[in-house]
Order: C-alpha cells, then sequence, then structure tokens
C-alpha cells in the first residue's frame, strides 16, 4: 500500500520479532527516501528501548552502541541487546522489546510519516481508507501543523455531537492518558474501541479556553469518504479521505451533477489529509484528459510518472477549495488541477506535504510506514513544506482551531461563497 498521506504492500513472512529488526534495517536503507546514516538507527534503536523501560519503571538502561558500519552488523547488535534486555527481567517482553526498538529507529530518521504502526494501529488505518464501518464516536480528527494539537469536529447523526462535542476541540486526554504530543493514529485508536463501551474525552475549545470533560457511548459508525449535493445548480461535493472507494464516489457524484445540468462543480478537500497514491491519481484524471499527474521521485534520483488514467467527466466550470489541512493526495490532484488549468483553486496555502510513504507489514499484522519518495506536480513543482498557493486566495475566518465542517457548503461558509460567485460569473459569459 502506499499512501500520499503508494505501490504494493510487501508481506514480510515466517519472521520473528527478532527477524524483523533485520527487515527494518534492510527496508530503510533500502527504500527510505533520504541516505541512511546508520549510526543513527542505532542511536534510535536505544532512544525506543529506553522509553520503553522507563515506562515499564525498569532501573536500568540500554548502553550506548557503536555501528558496526553494516546493516547486517548493526542489527545484530539490536538483536543482542533485546536478548540481554529480556534476560534481566522475565516480565519483559521480547516482542515488545523489539518493537520498541524498531519505533526507536524509524523515529531517530527525524521523519514525522515514517513510523512503526502497531497492529491495531495498522488495523484502524485500513478502516479509515476502506471507509469502512467501525466502533467510535463520529468525529473528523485532525492535527495543527503548527501545535500539533489534536482537533476534533463531529459528524452529523453521530454519538459525538450528541454528546456536546465542538467543532475544532482540542482533546487534552483519552481516558485520562495525555494526547499531548502523542502520534495522531495512537490517539484514534484510544478513541475508537467496541460498540457500547464508553470513552471519556478531556477537551479544551479553542475560543472559550474551557476544559471540560465528555463522556460518550461508542456506537457503530460509519464515516464516508464523499458526501455531496446539488446547491442551486451547483454540483457540490466534500471529499474526507482519498480512500479505496474515494473515486467511485466522488465520479458517482459528478455523472449526478452532470445528470441534473450542472452549473459548475465545487471538489471541497479542506480538512482533508490525503490517502492512497492511486486514489489521487484516479480522482485527478476525473479532470485531466491525458498527461501526467504527478511524479515520484526516489533516493536514488529515478523519476516515476503517473500518467492520467482516461477517465476524464466533463466537470466544468470547476472549483477546489483548500485550506492549511489539505495535504499530501489532496495536494497532489490540486496541483495537477492548478497546472493543467482545468480549474480554479481557492482559499488558503495548503499544508505542504511532498513525500510518499509505503506501507510493509509485519508477520504480527504490525507495519512499517517508510517515506520512499517525494513528489511533484505535472510542471515539476516541489510543494514540500511550501504548500500550494490558491489561484485565489480567501483568508480562513478560524484563527484557532479546526474550521466548523457543518458550515462546509452552506451559505455562511466564505470560501465556498467566493466558489459560488466564480462559477456563476463564468456562467453568465
Amino acid at each position: 500500500m502506499t499512501l500520499a498521506l503508494g505501490e504494493p504492500t510487501l508481506m514480510l513472512d515466517n519472521l520473528d520479532s527478532l527477524g524483523i529488526i533485520d527487515q527494518t534495517y534492510s527496508r530503510v536503507e533500502d527504500v527510505f527516501y533520504r541516505p541512511v546514516d546508520l549510526q543513527v538507527l542505532l542511536n534510535g534503536s536505544r532512544t525506543g528501548l529506553n522509553a520503553y523501560l522507563k515506562a515499564r519503571k525498569e532501573p536500568f538502561t540500554a548502553p550506548p552502541l557503536e555501528s558496526t558500519g553494516s546493516r547486517s552488523g548493526d542489527a545484530a547488535l539490536v538483536r543482542k541487546e533485546v536478548v540481554e534486555l529480556a534476560a534481566r527481567d522475565t516480565k519483559l517482553s521480547q516482542d515488545d522489546l523489539s518493537h520498541a526498538a524498531i519505533a526507536g529507529m524509524l523515529n531517530g530518521l527525524d521523519d514525522p510519516y515514517t513510523v512503526y504502526l502497531t497492529a491495531r494501529q495498522m488495523n484502524a488505518l485500513n478502516e479509515e481508507l476502506q471507509g469502512g464501518d467501525f466502533g467510535g464516536i463520529g468525529v473528523y480528527i485532525v492535527q495543527d501543523p503548527r501545535t500539533h494539537d489534536t482537533l476534533i469536529s463531529p459528524i452529523p447523526d453521530n454519538p459525538a455531537i450528541a454528546a456536546g462535542v465542538k467543532p475544532g476541540d482540542v482533546v487534552l486526554a483519552v481516558d485520562g492518558i495525555s494526547a499531548h504530543n502523542q502520534p495522531l493514529d495512537t490517539i484514534e485508536h484510544r478513541i475508537r474501541g467496541q460498540v457500547g463501551t464508553r470513552v471519556v474525552l478531556q477537551l479544551e475549545n479553542p475560543k472559550d479556553r474551557i476544559k471540560r470533560s465528555v463522556t460518550i457511548t461508542r456506537a457503530r459508525v460509519h464515516v464516508p469518504s464523499a458526501v455531496a449535493k446539488m446547491d442551486h445548480g451547483i454540483d457540490y461535493i466534500r471529499l474526507a479521505d482519498f480512500g479505496t472507494t474515494s473515486y467511485d464516489e466522488v465520479r458517482k457524484a459528478l455523472l449526478d451533477g452532470r445528470a441534473h445540468d450542472a452549473k459548475g462543480y465545487v471538489l471541497d478537500l479542506r480538512v482533508n489529509g490525503g490517502g492512497l497514491l492511486d486514489a489521487a491519481v484516479q480522482i485527478s484524471s476525473l479532470f485531466i484528459q491525458s498527461g501526467t499527474v504527478v511524479a515520484t521521485i526516489d533516493r536514488e534520483g529515478d523519476r516515476e510518472t503517473r500518467s492520467a488514467l482516461g477517465v476524464s467527466v466533463a466537470a466544468a466550470p470547476l472549483v477546489i477549495l483548500v485550506d492549511k489541512y489539505t495535504a499530501s493526495a489532496s495536494e497532489i490532484t490540486a496541483g495537477a488541477v492548478q497546472d493543467y488549468r482545468v480549474g480554479t483553486i481557492v482559499g488558503t496555502k495548503t499544508f505542504g506535504k511532498g513525500v510518499v510513504q509505503s506501507i510493509y507489514n509485519l508477520p504480527d499484522h504490525s507495519a512499517l510506514k517508510i517515506t520512499t519518495a517525494r513528489y511533484t506536480t505535472p510542471l515539476g513543482r516541489d510543494i514540500n513544506k511550501k504548500g500550494i498557493t490558491p489561484d485565489i486566495v480567501v483568508p480562513d475566518p478560524t484563527t484557532k482551531g479546526l474550521p466548523d465542517l457543518r458550515k462546509f457548503g452552506t451559505a455562511s461558509d466564505r470560501v465556498y461563497e467566493e466558489a459560488r460567485a466564480l462559477i456563476a460569473k463564468q456562467d453568465s459569459k
């Protein structure tokens, strides 16, 4: 699975936890998009092991290790350390120690997108991308790129909104466990759970700074990938992510708009953190007849292009809405549409995630998520850490936190109103 969050998911069969350490070294050194310093991996493994030992309140620490200069030699050092630590205390799990070392290695690469995913985190990621049903509270969840706060916004007709969760609430803790500096995947996992069970969220609304506790009973939640409506002749489509069903959902919405003689089309990619590279190429192909949609470039500088699939739909005039949370696969689509001038980009500058990750599944159902390439738009623009500047900039009225998703596509949505005015202007010509 490749994310722009790309090619095949690789299964590393018949390995125990110690063997996975070797495979982690191999994968990272072979596919990580930047040259890898082996000493950095060793330092990271030590950090990961010590974090695990500290959490278990163990009195001893993992010693510094000096690289042998080869990945097989360094992997052997880490394996030896894991075995010795497990032997010192029978309460320490060799598997858990191995996973802690692996997580530390990946964190040591100083790439926020290269991480170790536990089996539960991997399952949650699959649920998100497949658009399936799961036990949860019904919220969209993102992390602020500046403050790293975890922000949630309730989805209509789900438990969170009934419990009083407000758009843009900051998650301070989940069931008493602090959310500060925690990965988004971890927080998502803690919020989700078995249908009928309860979860307690400590929240703070950025507008009034009032902290409160909310208890929510989990229910069967379905988060749609795309939600569409006809609004005074405009086919409005909000896309929440780029998952396995997103192309079919967006295509159906576009065709429905054509069947109703839509005057224009609005694809809302705000608060869309991305997803699958394949989905980005598919959805971009709905608007681009032919040519390169995106190019990926690996560590060796080898360039691979992904071209339009010949499935374009006559959807014009087209406006794409973006904001600071528009990232990754969303930026691929927005960048391609902008480069080919087949639509107008409206909103604020996007997040700027111009790298691609690949998922390598492990035998215990955990996985390595590794950044394997950077990407450029059809015109060769590298938007990593730069973002995409809209053709028409509309200042974001939300100065703090997450915007109110319930207002998207309504008369109180300034960005959407700009899109409607633009379509009306083009329709009058």
